[in-house]
C-alpha cells in the first residue's frame, strides 16, 4: 500500500478523524504526520493520545505533532521545514521500545521513505510485528518463509481471516491424519497449519487489518486444538501397533498439564499484569522450548523419523510434566517476593 494509505489506516485505527491540513475545524487539536515517512502504528496512536507533543527522530528532526487546531497551519510549517513546533513536549520513539503485547524491546519504525529503501523498510515493519517472546520455530525458522507469503498475501488481498480458516481446516485434517495413524502427512498439514498461523497475525499487523473476531478466531484455534492433536496422536498410535509407553498414564499428563500451565500463566497475568515468559530472561529463554505446540511437534517429528510415535508421545508426556513443575516454581517465586518488584525484564 502507499505511505498515504498506510498513514490513514493508523489514524482510523488511532479514531483520528482523517482530513487534510487546509481544512481545520475550529476548537479541534490535530495530529499533523509528513507523509513521506513511515511510522510504526504505536508512534501515531501514542501521539494522538499526547495533544500538545511533537515526535522527534533519532536524529532530532521533527516528523509529526499534536497540536490545537489554531496552530496547525504553523505548526505544519515547521514539520516541512524539520522544525520541531516550539513549546510542545518531546516524545521519541525509544520512549515506546517496550511492547508488552508483542513481548518485547525494539525501537518503533519510524524512517523516512525513497526509492532506494523501500525493501529495507517492508522488512523493518515485518520485523516490527513479529513477537520477541516466542517458541524457538516461530522465532528462528519461520521469519524468512513467513515474511515472503505474508508479502504474497497482501499482494493477492487475502485477509487474515482467510488465512486462520485456511489454519483451521488444516487442523481438522491433521486431527483426522494422526487419528488414523497417518503420522507422516498428519505433520505435514500440521506444520503447514503453525506456519499459517504465524503468517495470519504478521499480515494482520503489517497491513493493519486485524479485529476483535480476527483475533478471537486465530486464539481461539491456537488454545482449543494442541490437546486435540495429542489425542489424536494417542489413537493413532494403537492403530499401528506402537503404543507409547504408559499409555493411560502419559496421555492424563499432557492433556491435564496443557490445562493446567495456561492456568498457571493466567494466574501470574492476573496477579503481575504482564506475561510470565516476559519475567526474567530465563523464563523468555523457556519460552522458546517450553511444552506447547511446536516444541512438542519438534519431539513427535523427530520420534515418527525414527519409528517410534509412541516413544515421542511418551517423551510430550515427560517434557509436559517437567515444564508443568517449572511454571509452578515460576508462579510461587513471584508471589514470594514484593509486587512492585516483579516487572519484565524487557521494560527495564
Amino acid at each position: 500500500m502507499t505511505a498515504r494509505e498506510r498513514l490513514r489506516r493508523m489514524y482510523v485505527r488511532a479514531g483520528v478523524e482523517v482530513g487534510e491540513v487546509d481544512y481545520v475545524p475550529p476548537g479541534r487539536t490535530v495530529v499533523l504526520t509528513l507523509g513521506d515517512w513511515v511510522y510504526d502504528e504505536s508512534l501515531i496512536g501514542t501521539l494522538a493520545q499526547r495533544p500538545g507533543s511533537v515526535l522527534v527522530c533519532d536524529d532530532g528532526r521533527a516528523v509529526a505533532a499534536h497540536v490545537a487546531s489554531e496552530d496547525a497551519e504553523a505548526a505544519a510549517a515547521d514539520l516541512l521545514a524539520g522544525r520541531a513546533p516550539e513549546g510542545l513536549a518531546q516524545l521519541s520513539p525509544a520512549e515506546l521500545a517496550y511492547n508488552e503485547a508483542l513481548r518485547k524491546r525494539e525501537a518503533p519504525v519510524l524512517a523516512r521513505l525513497t526509492a532506494d529503501n523501500v525493501r529495507e523498510i517492508e522488512a523493518r515493519t515485518f520485523a516490527g510485528s513479529y513477537k520477541g517472546v516466542t517458541d524457538v520455530v516461530t522465532k528462528y525458522v519461520w521469519p524468512v518463509p513467513a515474511r515472503i507469503v505474508t508479502r504474497w498475501c497482501a499482494q493477492a488481498k487475502l485477509t487474515p481471516n482467510m488465512v486462520t480458516f485456511a489454519g483451521f481446516v488444516l487442523v481438522l485434517v491433521a486431527f483426522w491424519l494422526f487419528w488414523i495413524g497417518e503420522f507422516g502427512w498428519g505433520l505435514v498439514a500440521g506444520w503447514i497449519m503453525t506456519f499459517l498461523d504465524t503468517v495470519d497475525g504478521k499480515l494482520a499487523r503489517t497491513t493493519m487489518t486485524s479485529s476483535k473476531w480476527g483475533n478471537v478466531f486465530d486464539h481461539g484455534i491456537d488454545l482449543i486444538h494442541p490437546p486435540f492433536w495429542w489425542w489424536a496422536w494417542y489413537v493413532g498410535c494403537f492403530k499401528v501397533g506402537l503404543p507409547p509407553p504408559y499409555p493411560e498414564l502419559t496421555l492424563g499428563v499432557i492433556l491435564a498439564g496443557y490445562v493446567l500451565q495456561r492456568v498457571e500463566e493466567g494466574v501470574f497475568m492476573r496477579l503481575f499484569g504482564f506475561h510470565v515468559h516476559s519475567w526474567r530472561r530465563f523464563d523468555s529463554f523457556f519460552r522458546l522450548i517450553t511444552a506447547r505446540r511446536n516444541p512438542n511437534m519438534i519431539v513427535l517429528t523427530l520420534a515418527w523419523l525414527v519409528g517410534q510415535p509412541g516413544v515421542g508421545l511418551f517423551l510430550v508426556g515427560l517434557w509436559t510434566a517437567v515444564c508443568l513443575v517449572v511454571h509452578l516454581v515460576q508462579v510461587l517465586q513471584a508471589m514470594a517476593m514484593p509486587k512492585g518488584q516483579v516487572v519484565s525484564w524487557l521494560s527495564r
